[in-house]
């Protein structure tokens, strides 16, 4: 009980601190771009935020050690197929946090930028920051295992949460008002 207590009162008092900073940032980085005469201030501005906010608790996470097993494994979905006898809390575990690390980024990458609103480059630009996150495992040594499957379902994740906003930035794409997502 007291260690449900301890995770759930840190999570809390984490919220209480950043909800008003990333509202802070949000505010200050649209006023500046608004000034600068940016197109969509406050579009790039909560998207910005929202990915870092999004997206560093679960990196945070990722690059915590632990005492589990260290290594590298680069063989595709042998991880995975481990988990099939596994409990369905480890098995969600593992893959519902793998699927969600990148969930902020995928959704609102596209609302950022127009260069990114397709599921292919989403996926390309997830792929390749899991692949810095688990080459920063191994080289750390965090008593983390480094694998593939973690890159194949992060990706995945990412490119699920873009989707899932698609309807969001979509019409900005395709009626042709880019300016909506465009930077400077």
């Amino acid at each position: 009980m007291a260690r449900t207590w301890e995770l759930w009162g840190n999570v809390i008092i984490a919220g209480t601190f950043a909800l008003p900073l990333a509202l802070l940032a949000i505010m200050l980085l649209s006023r500046h771009r608004s000034r600068a005469g940016h197109p969509a201030p406050l579009r790039a501005s909560l998207a910005d935020v929202g990915i870092v906010v999004g997206t560093a608790p679960w990196i945070w996470m990722i690059l915590t050690p632990s005492d589990g097993p260290s290594g590298v494994n680069l063989i595709p979905f042998t991880d995975l197929a481990d988990l099939a006898g596994a409990p369905w809390e480890a098995v969600s575990v593992q893959v519902g946090g793998n699927l969600l690390v990148f969930a902020a980024l995928g959704a609102l990458l596209p609302v950022r930028s127009a260069a990114m609103s397709s599921p292919g480059r989403v996926a390309a630009v997830a792929a390749a920051f899991s692949v810095l996150v688990e080459a920063l495992q191994y080289v750390c040594r965090l008593g983390r295992l480094s694998s593939v499957d973690d890159v194949i379902l992060n990706a995945t994740g990412a490119v699920i949460f873009a989707l899932v906003t698609r309807r969001w930035w979509a019409r900005a794409h395709t009626d042709g008002d880019r300016s909506m997502v465009t930077d400077r």
